[in-house]
């Protein structure tokens, strides 16, 4: 049964595909984008990936 390690970040709508990227090079799954808790342009990203 695989086992995973799951992460949240902020994003930034600026610099969103610049973020994603980053995450994605380090092995991190896309997994959500929700709005951030302050409202407005804030976005929360949830990643996943799996463990060694």
């Amino acid at each position: 049964m695989t086992k995973w390690e799951y992460a949240t970040a902020p994003l930034l709508i600026h610099a969103t595909k610049q973020i994603l990227d980053n995450w994605g090079a380090d092995g991190w799954e896309l997994v959500q984008v929700v709005p951030g808790p302050q409202g407005g342009d804030t976005l929360v990203a949830y990643f996943k990936r799996p463990l060694p």
